[in-house]
């Protein structure tokens, strides 16, 4: 369960008072820019970052190197997966994060990252695609540091989370060290403040000019934070350097989905190969998706009882395979797409469908059962406990159907069952014995 919970950490975060996924409602999904292009927000706004641009071709890196006449320079793949610098490519390539002693070097190396998968220990072992590397110039830093703004719920708001050990994992440093790591609450009300930076400056131990800098790029990206609705800002690593300069050599932001409509620009800007294609297409049908490593697919309406759905299915000694919920307001046709992601996943056995319906009713999901279940022809186990607003015509259009259906009223016999199905399933499969769940009963 820990696991589990581990993987949904992040979206857990973000769905208490909101409906998932679904964009007619509230989505909670953050946006997760490029790099380049969160480094360019912190130039617009003053904050300093080396000089750098992107390119997606050997011959652009090369223009580049020479437009700024750099004699050295870093290559950064522009991949959405932490752990870069220690990841691999399908070209042969080590490192996600090169440093390159002169052109030549710079153009063979990009050769090795553009158009070949990274590998991380983020990514899985499906990688993701390099389509662009940045190119930026090599500074040399005295001290790094790390610093981050979340938006916090033990504090309502954003909180400052900084540390003197940057320029590594933050979650190696909270394993091995977490007294390095410091919070620093900001009132969303009033904003940020000369005690919070001071805090701050105080915390990295920077005196003088260097301090005078941090302090005035701490206000910055706070209100950069602020202006764009972030849901996460993390320089790392936050470097002084050897001429005294203080530097954002690597920025990361998200952004919250739910204010979509006040920065077009920004999300024309997400990178859709950066994402699982499952989650591509629950975006598009207004679904809100996460694939985890279990057997039992679930689709849910209500981020709360989803969560509820894949305890249960964990006390009864089951995985589930995914988070999907369907939102109060979807229709039969978003229902049998949420049908088609889940059954797309090859390691599903079953599937526990667990609507209340309220706003949503019963019925509405009753049909979008029986046509994905039509369309899509599905031959493993379905199990449906319908709850709520029409909960009797649903039962009828699912008795009147000759689709096999296992109706089940009580949430724990439905999980149990769910989880007896699905390891039937697995079994069968290993001893290549097939096992027909389509026809009617």
């Amino acid at each position: 369960m820990q696991a589990m919970n581990s993987k949904l950490m992040s979206c857990c975060r973000r769905v208490v008072s909101s409906n998932l996924r679904n964009p007619l409602v509230l989505q909670s999904r953050s946006l997760n820019l490029h790099e380049h292009y969160s480094l360019g927000l912190l130039n617009e706004e003053g904050v300093p970052v080396p000089r750098g641009e992107v390119a997606s071709s050997p011959d652009q890196v090369r223009s580049i190197i020479e437009g700024y006449g750099l004699t050295d320079a870093v290559l950064k793949a522009q991949v959405l997966a932490g752990g870069r610098g220690k990841g691999h490519f399908t070209s042969g390539l080590k490192g996600g994060v090169q440093i390159c002693y002169d052109i030549d070097d710079a153009v063979r190396i990009s050769e090795g990252m553009l158009g070949h998968t990274l590998f991380t220990k983020q990514t899985g072992e499906q990688g993701r695609p390099c389509n662009e590397v940045m190119v930026c110039e090599r500074v040399y830093c005295r001290k790094e540091f790390y610093f981050a703004i979340v938006m916090d719920r033990t504090y309502n708001g954003p909180t400052m989370i900084v540390s003197t050990e940057g320029g590594m994992n933050i979650e190696d440093v909270a394993r091995d060290n977490p007294n390095a790591i410091v919070k620093i609450p900001v009132d969303i009300n009033t904003g940020i403040s000369d005690a919070d930076t001071n805090l701050v400056a105080d915390t990295l131990s920077l005196q003088g000019d260097q301090r005078v800098q941090l302090r005035d790029a701490v206000t910055k990206l706070y209100n950069l934070f602020v202006k764009y609705d972030s849901t996460l800002l993390e320089i790392n690593p936050l470097a002084e350097l050897t001429d005294g300069r203080v530097l954002c050599l690597d920025c990361k932001i998200n952004f919250d989905d739910n204010a979509e409509y006040r920065h077009p620009e920004l999300f024309k800007k997400r990178d859709w190969s950066q994402e699982d294609q499952r989650d591509v297409e629950a975006s598009e049908a207004g679904l809100n998706y996460i694939g985890l490593d279990g057997s039992i697919g679930c689709l849910v309406n209500g981020a709360g009882l989803a969560m509820a759905t894949m305890d249960i299915i964990k006390l009864h000694g089951g995985d589930p395979a995914n988070f999907l919920d369907v939102g109060g307001g979807a229709t039969a046709e978003q229902v049998t797409e949420a049908f088609k992601i889940i059954s797309s996943d090859p390691k599903v056995k079953a599937i526990l469908v667990n609507i209340f319906g309220g706003i949503m009713r019963c019925d509405v999901i009753a049909q979008g059962i029986l046509d994905a279940a039509t369309n899509l022809q599905l031959d493993i186990p379905l199990i449906v406990r319908l709850q709520g607003t029409n909960v009797k015509e649903a039962k009828a259009l699912m008795g009147m159907s000759n689709i096999k259906i296992l109706p089940i009223d009580n949430l724990d016999e439905a999980a149990s069952m769910a989880v007896k199905l699905s390891d039937i399933v697995g079994k069968a499969q290993e001893l290549n014995v097939k096992l027909d769940f389509s026809l009617g009963i």
